[in-house]
């Protein structure tokens, strides 16, 4: 039987259709094992690197029990009065990322740095993170060390854990220092747990410290010792996207949601160092303003700072807050 032509040219279109298949299944297989192969680097560089990391990490402070598990906390200076510092949602290193703000308060006050439960040395929990379990075990963490009289200073949203805790131990309070600190009409978004599962994922692929290494490394330029700043980056990796901070993400929108009723007790006193210009919001000076306007004594000062003002403005805070403090005495 004779081929027709139409015959031979669909045999050998087919032909070509056929090795084109064949090359690109070979070029996706190829790509997809380069990916695999490069994924398998990410994670097990990650793995070595924390392992390595765990072994040039440096204590720091004294542990306190709270609730079986040890809450870290560091003591420094050893003036009459005691200022209790709190952190910024996810500081790696709390009494390190303190520490200008430490050396400038320690001369007058004896300074006490609390580290939440998955925040720098202190052990995780298993406990929700909501406010009333993280005020709860802060103030049981003062109990444990006999500090029973304090000035509380809190950075970002320990403004909202902060509201809290003077309206429950008003009588051990003796004034709360916001540094650009959270205020409850100003929400978080509801974070959802397709997004939280994406961190997760992230976090144990190696793919964050990826990230990090290859964007600006936020410490460069910061008013740190160069092994101060070297810990500070063993503790981001360390602790950054663990299940405490997480689950702290999570109850963020309704913790925020449970202090909008809340207002600071009239007689105590309340003084705010914010930030001048919010980079998102106009609302963040008015709103602070608000929070002190029924205050006998109330102080709102701002500062061309961004939000991590104790980094850059520490001097500057404790001689206003010093002054402050002489003001109402």
């Amino acid at each position: 039987m004779r081929v027709t032509q139409t015959e031979e040219i669909k045999t050998r279109n087919g032909a070509k259709s056929k090795k084109v298949r064949s090359i690109l299944l070979k070029i996706i297989g190829a790509i997809l094992l380069a990916i695999v192969i490069f994924l398998g680097i990410v994670y097990t560089v990650n793995v070595i690197s924390n392992h390595s990391e765990q072994k040039r990490l440096e204590s720091y402070g004294q542990h306190v029990a709270v609730d079986g598990k040890n809450m870290n906390v560091l003591i420094q200076g050893r003036g009459e009065e005691t200022v209790v510092l709190l952190p910024g949602l996810g500081t790696a290193a709390p009494a390190l990322d303190f520490k200008p703000l430490i050396e400038e308060l320690s001369p007058f006050y004896k300074v006490v740095v609390v580290e939440p439960f998955g925040y720098g040395l202190s052990d995780l929990t298993e406990k929700e993170r909501t406010t009333e379990n993280i005020v709860s075990e802060i103030h049981d963490a003062l109990q444990g060390l006999n500090i029973e009289r304090y000035i509380l200073m809190g950075h970002s949203i320990s403004g909202i854990y902060g509201l809290d805790y003077v309206n429950k131990y008003e009588n051990e309070v003796s004034a709360f220092v916001g540094l650009d600190s959270s205020v409850p009409t100003i929400s978080e978004r509801k974070i959802e747990s397709s997004e939280i599962d994406t961190v997760k994922l992230l976090k144990k692929s190696g793919l964050s410290r990826l990230v990090m290494k290859l964007g600006t490394d936020p410490l460069a330029t910061l008013p740190y010792d160069d092994k101060t700043k070297e810990q500070m980056r063993i503790l981001m990796h360390k602790n950054m996207y663990n299940p405490n901070l997480l689950n702290e993400v999570e109850h963020m929108y309704s913790n925020f949601k449970a202090a909008e009723s809340m207002t600071f007790p009239k007689n105590l006193p309340v003084i705010f160092f914010i930030q001048a210009n919010h980079p998102v919001t106009d609302r963040w000076v008015p709103e602070h303003e608000a929070q002190v306007k029924n205050s006998v004594h109330g102080k709102v000062m701002r500062f061309e700072a961004d939000h991590y003002i104790h980094r850059t403005k520490a001097q500057e805070i404790v001689e206003n807050f010093r002054a402050f403090m002489k003001e109402i005495k």
